[in-house]
């Protein structure tokens, strides 16, 4: 197969997700899923973070398990999103300090974990969704899509699966691009952030934009009628020049260029 021909045969993909799934969301994940398949979209990822800020741990056997384990079996890729979602760490490297107070509001978990801190959160909490869903996860996705390097290491190491930031999808094991693309996401934590957010929505739907696009919703944009707007009129016209997949799509799509 050419490399045109390869090409032509990957077709452009929307891929969207849900993060901060947990108990202590419930409600909204309901309300974003509702309005997601309402919207057509028919595959979907969750980001399961197994105890939200330290205070909703997913319980083996209780209601919400067993949820997860149904969504599961229906075909939502499940992936790991952190432990609780809040940064616990003391950032030495000036970088990183503007990291976690700039772009999360005390949410970039594994920004500041030494290796050994990351693969053991990774470890036990892998082992605890596994069990739930009765599979394996489809990967890790970071709180706030920040990596420290130990954290990274740790990931490359557990050989998890499907890693995603900001602006790229790789493979855990062997470092692999299958994705460079941005996310579309929407914040709501200040009116700037919202503003923002809206803007770069309604750029990213007046635009031809990547082959592949990724759209992430989070259980506080239920509060904003405008955000959940624009999330359906997102959706609508990245669906009339995308295929709504899967991020194991991508892994397909890699290995026809291989």
């Amino acid at each position: 197969m050419t490399e045109r021909s390869s090409a032509a045969a990957r077709p452009r993909r929307l891929i969207v997700s849900i993060h901060d799934v947990s108990p202590r969301h419930e409600s909204a994940i309901d309300q974003l899923q509702a309005q997601l398949e309402a919207d057509g979209v028919t595959r979907l990822a969750m980001l399961v973070v197994p105890n939200f800020w330290g205070e909703a741990p997913i319980v083996a056997g209780s209601p919400f398990a067993t949820r997860l384990r149904h969504w599961s079996s229906r075909g939502v890729e499940i992936f790991l999103h952190g432990s609780e979602h809040r940064d616990r760490s003391r950032h030495d490297r000036p970088m990183d300090r503007f990291k976690a107070r700039h772009m999360t509001a005390g949410e970039g978990e594994f920004l500041g974990l030494t290796e050994w801190e990351a693969a053991s959160l990774v470890t036990r909490d892998r082992a605890l969704l596994e069990d739930m869903i009765g599979q394996p996860v489809t990967g890790f996705v970071a709180p706030a899509w920040l990596y420290g390097n130990g954290a990274l290491d740790a990931l490359q190491r557990a050989d998890i699966g499907i890693l995603e930031d900001h602006w790229r999808v790789w493979d855990a094991a062997s470092g692999r691009t299958l994705s460079r693309s941005p996310v579309i996401t929407w914040a709501t934590r200040t009116p700037a952030r919202k503003a923002s957010s809206l803007a770069v929505a309604a750029i990213a739907r007046s635009a031809p934009g990547p082959r592949v696009m990724r759209l992430a919703v989070h259980p506080g944009d239920v509060r904003s009628d405008r955000v959940r707007r624009s999330i359906s009129k997102t959706v609508g016209v990245l669906r009339r020049r995308r295929v709504v997949s899967r991020y194991a799509d991508l892994i397909v799509d890699e290995r026809l260029t291989a």
